[in-house]
């Protein structure tokens, strides 16, 4: 059978994706991308060359800092000085995991690369498609919506039809020397999940104090610096009002945020582009799908209308609540990815809903 290289964190779910493809006969080898400095890295690099050992497996450390800064890091800090809220495992997963891994995992003569994500891969005549986990809960695919069809054709996701209490079966069962209670940090790089401090630390900028207007453009207070909200948020705007407070807009070439009430964080749609389209073709035409405009957001019926390049409006059939630029939006068809992008501009609700 082919040669698959597994990208192995360490942790558990990579880990026993590498032993279930090895129960299938295939032949593995273990690959950890050394992505942060070398002693932020030591314990997943020693955890996941155990558990090589223990599997008998080759295991490979690529150091993959530069192309990870660049690539990831640097739109990362670039976003949120914008205002934007991005998603880096989005922009991981197709750049740098499932982009220059692989093309590293082919120079070492493997046919296909795998990952521990909760997702399911299935080929329909020349289309690859991207599905949803088996165990919902742990579902995955959001972070997928990016993969190119050639991507999807050489990745495999061995735990898609796994539970989570399946995956610690496995690893007690083969005595695979991880924690069974192992994760994956929300953002590897931002540790204590301080996101406006590490974004002032990289760029080098203590965050530029500017005007919080109201919704009329007036001067209510001071923001100490963009990077440091996110629509929104109600903590820490220090603004005193007879109720509570959000942020709702942000302008990042005026350097304002933009508070209102709680109504004012809801929308009627969304303009994305940078469209992957996955499971069809570019569409013609309008197209009805269930949308989820976060990780763990709901999803919901909305229509998408395909625009100039690969621009789409989405209008929702209901409202929806902060609706956030630079997140990516996910369209989906009952179990199936349909395509993804990047939220660009909110379209705003105009006045209180009844």
């Amino acid at each position: 059978m082919s040669t698959v290289a597994v990208a192995m964190s360490g942790g558990l779910d990579s880990s026993v994706a590498a032993a279930l493809l090895l129960e299938q006969g295939r032949e593995v080898i273990g690959v950890t991308m050394c992505l942060q400095p070398p002693g932020r890295n030591a314990d997943m690099v020693e955890t996941a060359a155990s558990v090589s050992r223990h599997l008998g497996i080759p295991h490979y450390v690529v150091d993959l800092r530069h192309r990870f800064e660049t690539t990831v890091i640097a739109d990362f800090c670039r976003e949120y000085s914008r205002g934007r809220t991005p998603n880096p495992c989005v922009r991981c997963n197709r750049f740098i995991k499932l982009g220059t891994l692989m093309d590293w995992a082919r120079e070492q003569g493997a046919d296909m690369l795998a990952t521990g994500h909760y997702a399911r891969t299935e080929q329909q005549g020349e289309r690859y498609l991207i599905k949803k986990a088996r165990d919902v809960q742990r579902d995955q695919s959001y972070f997928l919506c990016l993969l190119t069809q050639e991507q999807l054709a050489r990745t495999l996701f061995p735990l898609g039809d796994l539970t989570r209490e399946e995956v610690r079966d496995v690893a007690g069962r083969l005595g695979l020397p991880v924690s069974p209670a192992a994760a994956s940090q929300e953002i590897c790089f931002v540790p204590d999940n301080r996101h406006a401090r590490f974004v002032q630390e990289y760029t080098g900028a203590g965050g530029r104090p500017g005007p919080v207007l109201d919704r009329q453009g007036r001067v209510i207070g001071e923001h100490r610096g963009i990077a440091a909200y996110t629509i929104g948020q109600r903590r820490g705007l220090r603004i005193a009002a007879r109720g509570p407070l959000y942020v709702v807009d942000m302008d990042a070439a005026r350097n304002t945020i933009t508070v209102g009430s709680r109504w004012q964080l809801y929308a009627t749609g969304l303009v994305a582009s940078g469209l992957n389209w996955v499971s069809v073709d570019r569409p013609e035409g309008p197209i009805r799908v269930r949308a989820r405009i976060r990780y763990r957001h709901a999803e919901a019926a909305a229509v998408v209308v395909p625009g100039a390049a690969t621009q789409v409006e989405v209008t929702f059939e209901r409202l929806q609540m902060a609706i956030t630029p630079g997140q990516a939006v996910v369209f989906y068809a009952g179990d199936m990815v349909v395509g993804g992008g990047t939220i660009d501009r909110v379209i705003p609700l105009e006045s209180p809903p009844h």
